[in-house]
């Protein structure tokens, strides 16, 4: 079977269930940033780092894929581990600041590849929570399940911002 259908050649895509929106619709815009950033993510996979942060980035990509079938209307049951998830990125970003120095200024997303492509990610993220902030002012969903999804997109783009800081700092740059 081809990857191609041509269903889509009129603006449309096909939600979970088979129901067509245009592909301007807010519930698109949502799962589609979403998929940016899971595709980012990936950029930032490339690169050499330590392997606990290769599996936690992959399993947020996981989490990422299982809020799109939320967005597309799969159901809040593949989110619903999310609060837990989000709890993890703040032990994570609590663990890796306690060696960071502290932070007195601005920084710029500048340093090594590893730390811009990190820094492009975070950046994806946050155009993400517009678009998720967005699409959820407009339609109503379980309240407990959008708070969840808010939550663990602002706080993956914390995390990103302090693991950009992360390896400049392992690498020897002082822009952190």
């Amino acid at each position: 079977m081809p990857v191609y259908t041509r269903t889509g050649d009129d603006g449309t895509t096909s939600l979970f269930g088979g129901k067509r929106l245009l592909k301007n619709n807010a519930q698109v815009k949502a799962y589609g940033a979403v998929d940016e950033v899971t595709s980012f993510l990936g950029l930032v996979l490339l690169q050499n780092i330590d392997s606990k942060d290769r599996l936690l980035l992959t399993s947020i990509q996981k989490n990422l894929y299982n809020v799109m079938g939320f967005l597309s209307g799969a159901g809040n049951k593949l989110i619903r581990d999310l609060s837990k998830a989000t709890v993890y990125l703040e032990e994570e970003i609590d663990r890796k600041e306690k060696v960071l120095p502290k932070l007195n200024r601005f920084i710029l997303p500048q340093g090594t590849p590893l730390c811009v492509f990190c820094h492009i990610a975070r950046t994806t993220t946050r155009r993400c929570e517009r678009q998720l902030v967005e699409f959820f002012k407009l339609n109503v969903l379980e309240k407990n399940s959008v708070l969840n999804v808010i939550a663990y997109i602002n706080r993956l783009s914390d995390y990103l911002f302090v693991l950009s800081r992360w390896y400049n700092r392992e690498q020897g740059d002082m822009l952190t």
